[in-house]
């Protein structure tokens, strides 16, 4: 029995050293086995020696990232395409720039092309602003430390609006206009048009060298008053608007300044020269007692500025009358006219033609506003205004709203034309947009 038992015992401690000296084996001389199922070779890592040399590890993932990379590159080119399509399609944009030194530049931006202008306080020495119309982008400077050489250029084509009327702005205009020249010749600008607030008996020969069709430099010119250059080819007539030079607002129109009724069936506050048709004006209401149905204001000797008091009494003139009188000055054309406009009075205009150049045949004098449809009163002689006055006592209120409304709609509709035109004009000739 004993020796039955340790037979058994050796039998195991055998067994037991025959297993070790095999696992030894396996762990120090075999090859290793690696699980093929678990091994992934990860991207920039060396790989394993396998035995076998240029043998790939397999990544049972592959098949997945190589059908996913297609699909992605795929999605990058239609975006691409759409991208390209979308620039194709899109307009392209052109870049004017506007510098006003005169001060109808204001109604250019502000009344014509509605742009903003930064800061708002209009005693600021610089102001700038943007606005889009059509397909050009405008940018526009003005204020008196806009000067020579310190206005960056961000675009190759200028706009100047110059002052002509009197030889003082006309001195001045004349050194703009060669500091723009010496751009051109520098290449820093190829295309230049100018707004010029004209003489206004319509001498503004002075200008003539810098126009282009005269070896000059200047493609387009805008120009106030009805002068006899004006062709629609390269002179084109501009209104005079307002008189922003004596700080006339924007009117933001209501439905109460269009509804109400208006206290006076006229107005004039103005300056009355001697021997003028304005002494005939003012004699003639006078002579029908008109003092309290027309608001009156007669001075003698004019002034260039106003102040705020006065400026406030001129608007609310305006907007407390049905009426507005116009008599010619040194031009028929006055900044009276707009802005009686702009607060639905109609004007009554003296439809003469004033002493001067300016004349374009029968269309004379405000042939730009005729040919616009203007809805004014026209006369020829102040002592028509009596009739006149009688059929304004027995129109109806109603009547009246209805007139109002229809001056306030030409108006904004004549600005839109002159921005539409402006713009269309620069479009064609700077840039050929057909």
């Amino acid at each position: 029995m004993r020796f039955f038992m340790r037979k058994i015992v050796i039998i195991v401690v055998l067994a037991y050293a025959i297993f070790s000296l095999y696992a030894a084996y396996n762990v120090f001389f075999n090859k290793r086995v690696v699980s093929r199922v678990h091994r992934v070779v990860k991207k920039g890592s060396a790989p394993l020696d396998t035995g076998k040399a240029g043998e790939e590890e397999w990544n049972p993932w592959e098949e997945d990232e190589r059908a996913n990379s297609i699909v992605l590159q795929k999605n990058r080119d239609a975006f691409r395409s759409h991208q390209d399509r979308i620039a194709k399609n899109m307009p392209k944009r052109y870049k004017v720039q506007i510098w006003g030194k005169a001060a109808i530049g204001l109604y250019l931006w502000e009344h014509i092309l509605e742009g903003p202008l930064n800061p708002p306080d209009i005693s600021s020495h610089w102001r700038e602003g943007e606005v889009q119309s059509g397909k050009i982008n405008f940018s526009f400077y003005t204020g008196p430390a806009v000067v020579q050489g310190h206005v960056s250029l961000e675009a190759d084509s200028g706009v100047l609006v110059l002052n002509g009327r009197v030889q003082q702005k006309i001195s001045y205009s004349i050194q703009w206009l060669q500091y723009v020249q010496g751009l051109v010749q520098a290449h820093s600008v190829s295309r230049v048009a100018v707004v010029l607030l004209g003489n206004e008996q319509c001498n503004n020969d002075w200008i003539s060298p810098y126009l282009k069709r005269n070896g000059g430099f200047v493609d387009l010119l805008f120009l106030v008053y009805d002068s006899p250059w004006v062709n629609d080819k390269d002179v084109f007539q501009w209104p005079l608007g307002v008189a922003t030079y004596r700080n006339f607002p924007v009117v933001t129109l209501s439905s109460q300044m269009v509804n109400s009724a208006r206290p006076y069936l006229c107005n004039f506050l103005g300056t009355v020269y001697k021997n003028s048709s304005r002494e005939t004006l003012m004699s003639i209401l006078k002579q029908n007692r008109m003092e309290k149905e027309c608001l009156m204001s007669a001075r003698e000797k004019w002034l260039p500025q106003e102040t705020t008091d006065t400026s406030k009494k001129y608007q609310v003139a305006l907007a407390q009358s049905d009426l507005t009188l116009c008599p010619v000055g040194i031009n028929t054309e006055c900044y009276r006219i707009y802005e009686a406009c702009a607060y639905g009075s109609v004007p009554v205009v003296e439809d003469v033609l004033t002493p001067g150049a300016c004349s374009a045949g029968t269309r004379s004098p405000l042939r730009l506003l005729k040919d616009a449809g203007a809805p004014f009163i026209f006369l020829k002689d102040w002592r028509e205004l009596t009739a006149i006055l009688e059929k304004e006592r027995v129109m109806s209120q109603k009547e009246k709203a209805e007139r109002r409304m229809k001056l306030l709609e030409w108006y904004n509709g004549f600005r839109q034309q002159m921005k539409e035109k402006f713009t269309e004009v620069l479009e064609d000739s700077f840039f050929k947009v057909s």
